[in-house]
């Protein structure tokens, strides 16, 4: 439980701060669940492999029931990026070219976020690389262990709730 209190921890900036209604759906290995009430969302989540001090950055994979979308990839990077840098992100032997913002990035389309996860769903670990604002290089590594089945739970916690 302690795990999803720090996922949830992570999150609540995101979301304004905590929320009364938000619920955690199961903690899955190095990943959880969680389903928010309004605005009525599920998602997994998963902090980095390597621990950053001054960020809190994330992996997740969200459903919107009320906007008609499921299992959409958000990647909160540990940095803020170069404007012009591209953000890749890799599992196993696939890449993905991510749309990104400062420090946030996603995949372009529905197909990518389905082709994302059916990847996680196979793989170990993925890594997300970008180079920061100050030109450096680098990489966020994820854990894959208990990722299907927090996505799993996430998708059924909108289903049911």
């Amino acid at each position: 439980m302690i795990w999803a209190m720090l996922l949830a921890a992570v999150v609540a900036p995101q979301a304004g701060g905590q929320s009364a209604g938000r619920t955690p759906l199961g903690t899955f290995q190095n990943w959880g669940a969680f389903r928010d009430a309004s605005p009525r969302r599920c998602y997994a989540i998963a902090k980095p492999v390597e621990k950053h001090s001054q960020s809190q950055p994330f992996a997740s994979i969200a459903t919107w029931p009320g906007q008609n979308v499921h299992a959409q990839l958000h990647i909160r990077l540990s940095r803020a990026r170069h404007p012009r840098a591209r953000v890749m992100l890799s599992v196993g032997e696939r890449r993905f070219e991510l749309v990104a913002g400062e420090s946030d990035a996603w995949s372009p389309d529905a197909r990518t976020d389905a082709a994302v996860v059916a990847a996680i769903r196979q793989g170990r670990s993925m890594s997300v690389e970008s180079i920061g604002a100050n030109g450096g290089a680098f990489a966020d590594t994820y854990s894959l262990q208990g990722a299907a089945t927090a996505i799993d739970a996430a998708a059924l916690g909108c289903v049911r709730g």
